[in-house]
């Protein structure tokens, strides 16, 4: 267990820093401070966040921090961390670590002790799930879906069931694809996009998974896209785990082969593990009279 007071001592403190996902003027004022007051930034990518602090005239040094560099980067942002220093880590747009790099080394920084800093500001996901006009009750952000079509549609399968809203990032370029996948694998449910949030062109998009699929091939995509989709109105159906206690080991299997479609051997295991029994013991009742 670890406890973290994160002001309390001189050891050097990562802040994690969300920066604007469009408008400029939704940087706040203990953002900027931060941001000129630490050691070091590191970023996303640094021209991006260069033209940031070149607008609000901050000169702190910055470091690339990204997929491809993080694991060189780790050990040199700790040692400095180590030194006392402060780092503020930020990605090229809303909060580090969400759908962006960042959440490795914040983990790294909590093994080795060091203060984790988290400052309130913008996310794309939040914003659209408010602006969408669907329930705010419950809520999973998923990020952005496998590129595939098989392994986006066994994602959609697992996430059917839930009752809570569903939050998407796509890029325009598969935007039209993942609608469609949605429709096929969840149904023709209530869906919002929200497009180019915070920015001149920001535009949202509300109705059935139908009409939107109807609008993304009459329209022309451009721009970052959060998509937000009612969860299932259905009741989730409560299973007995003791479901099977009326039937002999043998008829057990035999369910799983008449109505699951299992291998005798896949019916085997599953009776093992509904039974907390040994597969010997299970292929012993099931095939020796």
């Amino acid at each position: 267990m670890k406890v973290q007071k994160s002001f309390d001592d001189d050891k050097g403190i990562v802040y994690v820093v969300p920066t604007p996902i469009g408008n400029l003027e939704d940087i706040t004022y203990r953002a900027l401070t931060i941001l000129e007051t630490v050691s070091v930034i590191a970023a996303e990518d640094t021209r991006n966040t260069r033209r940031l602090l070149s607008h609000f005239e901050i000169r702190t040094p910055l470091i690339s921090y990204h997929e491809h560099s993080k694991d060189a980067r780790e050990q040199q942002l700790l040692g400095r961390l180590t030194q006392g220093e402060s780092i503020a880590m930020v990605s090229d747009a809303g909060m580090p670590a969400i759908s962006d790099p960042g959440y490795e080394f914040i983990q790294a920084a909590i093994e080795a002790d060091q203060s984790v800093v988290v400052l309130p500001g913008a996310n794309a996901a939040l914003c659209a799930l408010v602006g969408s006009g669907l329930t705010t009750t419950e809520f999973l952000f998923y990020g952005f879906l496998p590129r595939t079509k098989k392994e986006k549609e066994a994602e959609l399968q697992r996430l059917q069931s839930l009752q809570a809203t569903l939050l998407f990032y796509e890029s325009p370029h598969r935007l039209k694809a993942t609608l469609i996948a949605l429709h096929d694998q969840l149904g023709d449910r209530p869906v919002a996009i929200g497009r180019e949030l915070t920015k001149r062109f920001e535009e949202y998009i509300r109705g059935t998974a139908s009409e939107l699929i109807h609008w993304a091939e009459t329209s022309e995509l451009k721009g970052e896209f959060c998509i937000v989709v009612e969860g299932t109105l259905e009741e989730a159906e409560e299973i007995d785990p003791f479901w099977w206690s009326y039937l002999s080991v043998a008829d057990h299997v035999t369910y799983y082969l008449d109505n699951k479609e299992y291998s005798s051997k896949d019916a085997i295991k599953q009776v093992a593990e509904d039974r907390h029994m040994a597969k010997r013991d299970v292929y012993q009742a099931y095939h020796v009279p």
